[in-house]
C-alpha cells in the first residue's frame, strides 16, 4: 500500500504538468491558464450548490428517524471532488468533475461501498468514539 502512494504522489503530479505542457502547446499558455481557472471556478459552484443539496438530504433523513448512508457518502465524493478541482491540472478536474456531478457519482460511490464492505467482512475497520 506504501508503495502505491509514493507512485502515486511522484507519478500523478508529472502526469498533470504534461498535460499542461501539452495543452499549453495546442491552445496556447494563457489559454490554459485562463482554463484552469475557470474550472476551479466552476467547481466551487458546483461544490456549493451539491454540497447544500447533499446537507438538505442529511437533514431531511436524520429527520425522518433513518441513517443517511448514501448521502454521506455523496458529502465524501463532494469534499474529494472539490478538491481535485481546486487542484490545478486538466486529469484532476476530470476525476474532480466525475465526483461533483450526480449522474457520475454512482460510480465512485460503488466503489466505496465495495471496499467498505471488504474492509467490514475482513474485520479491518475501527470505531473512533469521542466521550
Amino acid at each position: 500500500m506504501m508503495r502505491l502512494f509514493l507512485i502515486l504522489i511522484i507519478v500523478v503530479p508529472a502526469l498533470e504538468i504534461f498535460t499542461l505542457i501539452q495543452v499549453g502547446q495546442v491552445i496556447g499558455g494563457w489559454l490554459t491558464f485562463f482554463l484552469v481557472i475557470a474550472m476551479s471556478a466552476l467547481g466551487a459552484y458546483l461544490l456549493k450548490v451539491q454540497g447544500r443539496n447533499t446537507l438538505r438530504q442529511i437533514s431531511r433523513e436524520m429527520q425522518m428517524g433513518s441513517l443517511p448512508g448514501d448521502s454521506l457518502l455523496d458529502g465524501a465524493c463532494l469534499l474529494v471532488g472539490g478538491t481535485l478541482l481546486l487542484t490545478p491540472g486538466f486529469l484532476s478536474d476530470i476525476v474532480g468533475m466525475m465526483m461533483l456531478l450526480p449522474g457520475t457519482r454512482e460510480i465512485p460511490k460503488r466503489l466505496i461501498k465495495v471496499y467498505l464492505m471488504k474492509m467490514m467482512q475482513n474485520g479491518n475497520y475501527s470505531f473512533y468514539r469521542r466521550f
